[in-house]
């Protein structure tokens, strides 16, 4: 069976399940809860303290030169009109020898999983929840070093990141309005502190709801992929922003910006799969990180913020 036909299936007999979908959805792994292999494990949700920890990360990024390459693309199709917010991403070569399964397990993080010795995750962002037939989401969109002086009130107030946050809520309000009605913005521009390995960053969100028809669960498969891939981790307009990130990435993203998620039979939680970690064919590891880039964009901060997010937890 096809993804949608697949979840539409686990939705309509209440069964619960696993899920994890690729950011362009050619890659995914359905499975009973029931039946889920050894080598997967997955944390939803979890209550974590925002101390920093001291799980420092070796790495070599893309060089400046190459970034700054790509990021002029993007700057030259916002200034054409087509795109108006991209999030540009990128590979940072890990260089120390790092087993995935401990990583996960030391891991300090909202969301977490490790799948089957490829890749881990530990993600502060939730994609999305139903619960009583109301189905939310909440981009995450700015981030910044809290050590910073006034490190919030400074985020909330820059013109760049209002923006930025404002075009994702717009572009998720537009995607919930696919699958649900009555959607509203129930709060914008919140704050999280999160532990960034040896610092602490400042991220900004909102939370967006809809409502969705009693028997919601047996099109469980077509409200997950319509909403595909995330808007928070491609950008505006989503198709065309999306043609221009396979264009000027030149990578393959893989599950990286995907999404994993767990349908209990009831409910759904869900995560998108930033704070990636994944092992190459030639048992190399590659962190993948990047940030969103408007017209108000500088390429050493948007550089800076790359490399920012490599970090375990």
């Amino acid at each position: 069976m096809d993804l949608i036909t697949t979840l539409n299936s686990y939705g309509s007999k209440k069964e619960p399940c696993f899920f994890v979908i690729s950011f362009d959805l050619k890659h995914w792994d359905v499975c009973s809860i029931d039946n889920l292999p050894e080598d997967i494990k997955y944390q939803l949700d979890s209550n974590i303290t925002s101390s920093t920890n001291n799980h420092e990360i070796l790495f070599t990024p893309v060089s400046k030169e190459i970034y700054k390459s790509k990021f002029d693309s993007v700057m030259w199709n916002i200034q054409e009109g087509n795109s108006y917010l991209l999030n540009l991403t990128q590979s940072s070569t890990i260089d120390q020898n790092i087993d995935l399964e401990s990583v996960y397990n030391k891991a300090n993080s909202k969301y977490k999983i490790y799948y089957k010795d490829q890749f881990v995750s530990f993600s502060p962002e939730t994609f999305i929840k139903i619960e009583d037939s109301i189905i939310s989401t909440f981009p995450m969109k700015g981030t910044i070093d809290a050590s910073i002086l006034n490190a919030k009130e400074k985020i909330l107030a820059d013109s760049k990141e209002i923006a930025e946050h404002t075009m994702v809520v717009d572009l998720l309000r537009n995607d919930l309005n696919i699958v649900s009605k009555d959607v509203k913005v129930d709060k914008f521009r919140y704050t999280d502190t999160i532990n960034a390995g040896d610092k602490e960053l400042i991220q900004v969100s909102s939370k967006i709801s809809g409502s969705l028809d009693a028997n919601w669960n047996e099109n469980l498969g077509n409200i997950i992929t319509s909403l595909l891939p995330a808007g928070s981790i491609t950008g505006t307009p989503k198709n065309k922003t999306v043609e221009l990130i396979n264009e000027i990435e030149d990578y393959d993203r893989g599950y990286f910006t995907g999404i994993c998620g767990v349908f209990d039979g009831h409910s759904v939680d869900s995560f998108v799969l930033i704070r990636f970690m994944q092992k190459c064919e030639d048992g190399s590891i590659v962190y993948k990180s990047g940030g969103g880039i408007t017209s108000d964009s500088d390429v050493d901060s948007e550089y800076k913020e790359m490399c920012d997010k490599v970090y375990i937890p």
